[in-house]
């Protein structure tokens, strides 16, 4: 079940590497070539050690040995067709099998699976969005090309203008040092703000717009991005002044020690066709709640901090505290009402590996009064349902060793443990061991 994936990446990759070498002949991506194409592929395999369980309900994480992979392809393309002016899509193809079926766990495992995956290879758009920069002044600065961003100079004052079909955490929520699960930790709460329940679809894409302001050391950006129509799902509620996901996030760059970092503060919003724990439980009226019955429009906020820090040049660490409201069932991220994580990174060069990463991780996940009251009452949201529970925060370490084997080609040994799986104390502790390849060209 895995080693197959894993052999059609590489087939995948290969045809992907000549594509972009004929591309690179005809003088696509350099630094003065008005077109960009990059490829990348991911294969993420994880094995699920069996634990001990007191009891599992029908959205429980099944205790026996299990194994799970992902595997997801990205062609890149991209167009400036004016100075401070970018078009990029994304077209992408994913397939993949989750552990219990992408069931009983606050943190997954794999951020590289959605709750869409399946053993079928299905490719889709991911994103097509527009960007334009406007200089204002200040000092010049030189950006390095990347998939979806051209290089070249640029002033640190600016304003920064994104609209189209792309992830609110491509702009929202950037940590140099944990952000991106094909190649930094793969936990759904390490990667980003664990109770920042983000507008997407069931991919983790959404339509919409946001506006950055640069002004040297300071940034502020907002946006709006469309909402599910239903809890998880796959298509959008486009009815974007009644539903909507708003965000603000205000950042600062600071030098501790000469050494660079950053803090950011995030707020947010959801207004979503949604359940309610509370309600559902008052209904019951004692009995096991159920979210269906108590839909309405409802309002959803939270708040997150987050700061990156280098230590030295290679060693970086980060942080992130994230609360919401719980006004409305999860809705488009996961059930994570109260979040708090961070980690360290490390560079090889102490051990001659230069390009390899060292990275350890942790996160405290906890719920809302009412949505735990919920559950404990047998009630089912849509990742958690034991049955019943006994109440703990669930607590995630993570190891990952980034090892460059040769240019854009990363494999990367990690390992997780999870006390209290999906908050129960009556389940686990539970272990998983698994290896990432990323081809990145």
């Amino acid at each position: 079940m895995i080693r197959r994936p894993l052999l059609r990446t590489l087939v995948v990759v290969s045809l992907g590497a000549s594509c972009t070498t004929s591309f690179a002949a005809l003088g696509v991506n350099r630094d003065d070539s008005p077109l960009q194409l990059n490829f990348q592929a991911t294969w993420v395999g994880q094995q699920q050690r069996a634990f001990d369980a007191a009891y599992s309900g029908p959205k429980s994480l099944r205790p026996e040995r299990a194994r799970s992979y992902s595997l997801t392809q990205t062609t890149y393309v991209g167009w400036r067709p004016w100075r401070g002016g970018e078009w990029h899509l994304n077209v992408e193809a994913a397939k993949g099998v989750p552990f219990s079926g992408l069931q009983g766990l606050g943190g997954f495992t794999n951020g590289e699976l959605a709750r869409t995956s399946g053993a079928d290879l299905t490719v889709y758009r991911a994103r097509l969005f527009w960007r334009q920069t406007i200089d204002v002044g200040g000092s010049t600065e030189q950006v390095e090309r990347a998939p979806n961003r051209f290089g070249g100079e640029r002033q640190s004052r600016r304003l920064v203008f994104t609209a189209g079909n792309l992830s609110t955490i491509d702009i929202f929520d950037d940590n140099r040092f944990s952000h991106d699960p094909r190649t930094q930790f793969l936990n759904w709460s390490i990667y980003t703000h664990g109770a920042y329940d983000f507008a997407a679809d069931a991919r983790g894409y959404s339509w919409g717009a946001a506006l950055e302001y640069f002004h040297d050391a300071w940034v502020i950006r907002a946006g709006r991005f469309l909402q599910p129509r239903v809890s998880n799902g796959l298509v959008l509620n486009r009815q974007f002044r009644r539903f909507y996901g708003d965000q603000i996030e205000l950042e600062h760059a600071h030098r501790v020690f000469d050494a660079p970092g950053k803090l950011r503060l995030l707020g947010f919003r959801g207004v979503v066709n949604g359940g309610n724990y509370q309600e559902a439980l008052d209904t019951a009226a004692g009995g096991v709640p159920v979210l269906e019955g108590t839909t309405r429009r409802r309002d959803k906020h939270g708040l997150g901090v987050s700061l990156e820090q280098s230590v030295t040049d290679d060693i970086g660490v980060f942080l992130r505290a994230s609360w919401n409201s719980a006004g409305a069932e999860t809705f488009a991220f996961t059930e994570i009402d109260r979040s708090f994580s961070g980690g360290v990174a490390v560079g090889g060069s102490r051990w001659g590996r230069a390009r390899d990463t060292l990275g350890v991780g942790f996160a405290r996940n906890g719920l809302d009064t009412s949505h735990r009251r919920f559950l404990e009452a047998g009630g089912l949201g849509f990742f958690l349902g034991d049955g019943r529970l006994s109440y703990g925060t669930e607590q995630i370490v993570e190891l990952y060793y980034a090892w460059t084997i040769a240019d854009g080609v990363v494999v990367s040994p990690h390992a997780q443990r999870i006390v209290n799986p999906g908050y129960n104390r009556d389940r686990g502790p539970v272990n998983f061991l698994g290896v990432r390849v990323h081809l990145d060209m």
